[in-house]
C-alpha cells in the first residue's frame, strides 16, 4: 500500500487560523452617567459600595459592568469610548451622596496632603487588641475598626390631596385633573416639602398607634448618629409625581472615641457599651430593611392674606434603612453637560 502523503491531505491542507477564544465582555473601569442632564464620571470601585438601596434607584433593572461590545471589539483604536448610561434620578441627591462618602472617606484614609487619618490612629486597637474581646478571636473581625460606617435613611413619601367639597378642583371625564386641582396638589407638595423634620411623622404614628417597635426604632437611630430634632440631608419634589424623596446620612457611633493630649500626643478609647449598639446596625450592611405606613393630616394652605382652606392630605411613606461601609478610593467627577 502507497504511503499517504499528508501534505496532500485535506486536512492538513486547511489553513490554521487561530481562534479567538477572549469573548468574555471587558469590565468598565469608571462608568459615565447622565443623571437627567447631568453627567457623572464615577469609579467602578466606587459605584459598587454605594448603599443597595441607592443603587436600586440608580439602576432599577440591574446595572451592567461591562463593555457591551467588547464581544465585538476588534482591538482598533475605537475600544477607549465610554458608554453613556441614562439614569432617572435626582442629580443633586446623587452629589449630596458622593460628596458625604468623599468627605467620609477622606476624614477616616485620609489624603495625600493629610495621611494622618482616623484609620491610621486606631492601628493601635488592631495590634494591642485581646484575643477574648466582645469583638470575636480578633479585633480585625469587626469592620467597624477599620471602615468608616455610614447610616443611610431614606424616604418615599407619595401624597394624596382631597379636595373640599364644592371647590374649584375637579377631574374632567377621562380623570384629567384641571388646573385648579393641579394647584392644589402643587401646594399641598410645597407644604409637604418644607417639613423637614426626620422624626415628626414617625413619632405621631408613635403616638397615635402606641407603637413600641416604632419607638424603639427611632431611639436606636438617636443612640447610634442621628439627633431627635435632624431634618433630611436632601429633600426634594420628583417630577410630574405627587412625590417627594429625602435622604440622610450620618455616621454611626461605634464608641471610637480619638483625643489628643496637651502634648499633641493622639490617643484612642472605645466605649464598649457604643460598640455593641453601633455592632447592632450591621445587621443592615448591604441588607437594607423597609418600613410603610399611612399618615393622615389636615393642613391648611391658604395664601397670607386668604381665607382659611383646610386640605385633608394622606401621605404613604417608605423607610428605607441602611449601613454602608466606606471603602478607600476616589469618587466621581461632574463633567458638563453636553
Amino acid at each position: 500500500m502507497a504511503a499517504v502523503n499528508l501534505s496532500n491531505s485535506p486536512i492538513t491542507q486547511v489553513s490554521q487560523t487561530p481562534v479567538q477564544t477572549n469573548l468574555q465582555p471587558q469590565l468598565l473601569t469608571r462608568l459615565l452617567l447622565d443623571l437627567r442632564g447631568r453627567r457623572f464620571t464615577v469609579e467602578r470601585e466606587n459605584i459598587l459600595s454605594l448603599p443597595e438601596s441607592v443603587l436600586l434607584c440608580l439602576f432599577p433593572n440591574g446595572l451592567v459592568l461591562s463593555r457591551q461590545s467588547a464581544a465585538l471589539s476588534d482591538g482598533g483604536a475605537d475600544d477607549d469610548y465610554e458608554e453613556l448610561y441614562g439614569v432617572d434620578f435626582d442629580p443633586d441627591c446623587f452629589d449630596y451622596v458622593l460628596n458625604f462618602f468623599q468627605h467620609a472617606r477622606d476624614e477616616f484614609y485620609g489624603t495625600p496632603n493629610n495621611p494622618g487619618g482616623l484609620l491610621a490612629a486606631q492601628q493601635q486597637l488592631l495590634e494591642g487588641g485581646s484575643p477574648t474581646s466582645d469583638f470575636g478571636p480578633s479585633p480585625s473581625q469587626n469592620p467597624l475598626l477599620t471602615k468608616q460606617a455610614i447610616i443611610v435613611l431614606r424616604e418615599e413619601l407619595e401624597y394624596f390631596s382631597i379636595p373640599p367639597k364644592g371647590g374649584q378642583e375637579a377631574t374632567d371625564v377621562r380623570g384629567i385633573a384641571n388646573d385648579a386641582l393641579l394647584d392644589l396638589k402643587r401646594n399641598c407638595g410645597r407644604y409637604l416639602l418644607h417639613k423637614r423634620n426626620i422624626f415628626t411623622a414617625l413619632q405621631r404614628n408613635v403616638n397615635k398607634e402606641n407603637n413600641l417597635a416604632e419607638q424603639h426604632l427611632i431611639d436606636m437611630l438617636c443612640m447610634s448618629g442621628f439627633d431627635r430634632e435632624d431634618e433630611w440631608g436632601y429633600r426634594a419634589m420628583e417630577p410630574s409625581r405627587c412625590c417627594i424623596s429625602s435622604i440622610a446620612l450620618v455616621l454611626l457611633k461605634t464608641g471610637i472615641v480619638h483625643s489628643t493630649s496637651p502634648s499633641g500626643e493622639r490617643h484612642v478609647t472605645i466605649d464598649y457599651n457604643q460598640m455593641a449598639t453601633a455592632q447592632k446596625l450591621l445587621l443592615f450592611w448591604r441588607k437594607p430593611a423597609r418600613k410603610c405606613w399611612w399618615d393622615g393630616i389636615e393642613v391648611d394652605i391658604a395664601e397670607p392674606g386668604e381665607p382659611s382652606k383646610a386640605i385633608k392630605l394622606w401621605a404613604r411613606r417608605v423607610w428605607t434603612l441602611e449601613l454602608s461601609l466606606v471603602s478607600f478610593g476616589s469618587y466621581s467627577t461632574v463633567l458638563p453637560c453636553s
